[in-house]
Order: structure tokens, then C-alpha cells, then sequence
């Protein structure tokens, strides 16, 4: 039997999710995995931060937070600082959820350097880390005998980046195509359906599929980020998202969207990134998509991607309507994962 301490760095919804898996698959970890878990440390940004050496009562922090209280009313020491949980937290893995930073990755890069080098695991759903220090986090990994693990962060529990390191030995991706954000590919949707632009965006920020400012979103740099996370760990060329050729979907009215039904055709979001020579070009913008391709038939929050490589030339994998449960799973399966190899 293995014994993890467990520190979670992020307790919005998708923390929240996992927190809530932990505890329903705790006996299954146990009876099938050989692996028990305590959680030592919980640290958020509106609720402030909980340690106990000894393993918090993780439904009791559950309740307490989703009931808007302070989780410093249950920690046994006194951390308020986000710098000082990461460099005391006693846990042998990090779950690092904290919002994604386009533009350098931090500051949750640093969180996941340090808590490597303090000898644990870390395990993101944070893409910025990824295309910003991907070299750097899996050589320090690899110094320190532990695992840097990410697959929460493209197309949220869906085995990708396990998929090619596992399953696929020697598969060289040679170029992908796919729809990797939910929530313009929900606008867009519901703009056929006859909503508005603004009524859309207000629609999925009520569901909590988009933030207050949805320009990540609509302008393009999340399924940028995404881009750049598949090239530079599967195709093995660092790509920064500022490099990705981009363009949102504010352009897309409703009359484009009624001309494009009465031709039979869609508007997607559509990312791409194919080899040439020694570079990737990376590129995000709306397209048409007639009925022939299998972009036309992705709804709602789902999402594809269509990868070719020298072995295989087309594999595809879907993801239906996610949410943060999916995005949950993909932090278990990571943390499975590097306690199994």
C-alpha cells in the first residue's frame, strides 16, 4: 500500500470536482491501485488556505467553502500566503488549478519548479506552464525522479497527452486539426439557434463556461494556448501561443451564420498546426465546414481533434458536452499515473 499527501493549489469548481472524486473513487484507489491519500493542504484565492500535517477533513473544506466560509477556520498552522503553501505544504503531490497566464505562465510555473524540487509530483490543469516551461518542468521531473504531469489542460479528462506517451511509442504527429474550445463553439451554436452575439456570451457566463470577460474565449488565446501545449509536447517544438496565427470569432455575425445554413455549412473555431520543415506553423481563426467534414457534426461544448502522424494517418478523439468533472478526471488519472510509474 502506497500513502500520498496531497496538496491542493486551486479550489475553484475544477478543484472543488476533483475533491469530490477523491472522495467518491477513495476506496477504489485503495482496493485497485494499493493507494491511500491524506489531503495536508488546500490553498485558494477567495477563501484563504488550510494545512494539516495530519490531513484535513476534506468534506468538512468542501462544505465550508461552497457555504462561502474561510478555510483558516480548520487549519492547524498559519499559512496565508500562496509562495509560503507551496515551499511548506508537507505533500508528496501538487495539484496545481490556478488561472492560466498566456503570456509567460506564472505564476504557476514557479509553483510547479518548487514543488518539484521539494521532491513531490506535479500535476496541472493549467496550460501556461506547459508552453512556457514544458522543457524545463519535465527535465527537473526527471532530475528529481518524479513526474510532471498535465492532461487536464487540452480537452480537459480526454487522454491525449497520455495517449501518445503511452499508447503510441514512435508515432511522430505530423500535424492536427480540431475544435478545442468549448465555449465559442457553444456561441456559435446558439447563434444558428438565433441568439445574439452578446446573448450567447451572457448565456454561457451563466453557466459558468465562460469568465466575466470572455475575451480569452471569443478573441481566441485559450484554443491559442491549446495549440501551442500540443506542439510543443507532441510535436516537440516549442510554440509559445503569441506565435499561433489567430483570430476570434467577433467577426461572425448572425447574417454570416444564416448565410452559412442556407449553403449547408458551419462556422467553427478551428485550430490547426502542421509541420514544415524543422517549424510548426500553429493557427486559430473561425472557418466554414461543410457537412463532409467531422467538425460540421461537433455541438454544444464538445470538442475534436483529428491528429496524422507517420504511422497512423488520421486518428481521431472526441469529447462530449465536459465539464468540470471531465477536467476532474484528468487530474486522477495524472495522479494514478505517477504513483503507478
Amino acid at each position: 500500500m502506497s500513502h500520498y499527501r496531497l496538496a491542493l493549489l486551486g479550489f475553484g469548481n475544477v478543484g472543488r470536482a476533483f475533491a469530490r472524486l477523491l472522495l467518491r473513487k477513495e476506496a477504489e484507489l485503495e482496493s485497485d491501485y494499493g493507494i491511500n491519500f491524506i489531503v495536508t493542504g488546500i490553498a485558494t484565492g477567495r477563501h484563504g488556505i488550510a494545512m494539516d500535517p495530519d490531513g484535513l477533513d476534506l468534506g468538512q473544506a468542501l462544505a465550508l467553502v461552497e457555504s462561502g466560509g474561510a478555510l483558516a477556520t480548520i487549519s492547524k498552522l498559519p499559512i496565508t500566503d500562496t509562495l509560503d503553501f507551496v515551499n511548506s505544504v508537507p505533500a508528496d503531490v501538487l495539484f496545481e488549478n490556478s488561472p492560466v497566464n498566456h503570456e509567460n505562465g506564472e505564476p504557476a510555473a514557479s509553483y510547479l519548479r518548487i514543488a518539484l524540487e521539494r521532491g513531490m509530483h506535479a500535476v496541472t490543469a493549467n496550460k501556461g506552464p506547459v508552453v512556457h516551461a514544458y522543457r524545463e518542468l519535465t527535465d527537473l521531473a526527471a532530475k528529481m525522479k518524479r513526474k510532471f504531469y498535465f492532461e487536464s489542460t487540452v480537452m480537459d479528462g480526454a487522454p491525449i497527452f497520455s495517449l501518445f506517451r503511452s499508447a503510441l511509442p514512435a508515432a511522430k504527429v505530423t500535424s492536427f486539426r480540431g475544435i478545442l474550445n468549448s465555449t465559442t463553439n457553444l456561441i456559435l451554436g446558439r447563434m444558428e439557434n438565433g441568439e445574439s452575439f452578446e446573448d450567447a456570451v451572457k448565456y454561457c457566463q451563466q453557466i459558468g463556461l465562460a469568465e466575466t470577460d470572455p475575451a480569452a474565449d471569443v478573441d481566441g488565446w485559450d484554443a491559442a494556448v491549446k495549440v501551442a501545449a500540443l506542439v510543443t509536447v507532441l510535436m516537440g517544438i516549442p510554440l509559445t501561443p503569441q506565435e499561433v496565427e489567430r483570430a476570434g470569432i467577433r467577426a461572425i455575425t448572425p447574417e454570416k451564420i444564416a448565410a452559412a445554413k442556407a449553403e449547408g455549412k458551419r462556422w467553427k473555431l478551428v485550430c490547426t498546426a502542421e509541420r514544415e520543415g524543422e517549424k510548426v506553423k500553429g493557427r486559430v481563426a473561425p472557418e466554414l465546414v461543410d457537412a463532409s467534414s467531422p467538425l460540421y457534426h461537433v455541438d454544444g461544448s464538445s470538442s475534436i481533434v483529428k491528429f496524422c502522424t507517420d504511422t497512423l494517418s488520421s486518428l481521431s478523439i472526441v469529447e462530449q458536452d465536459p465539464g468540470p468533472e471531465t477536467t476532474a478526471y484528468g487530474l486522477l488519472a495524472d495522479f494514478i499515473n505517477a504513483a503507478r510509474e
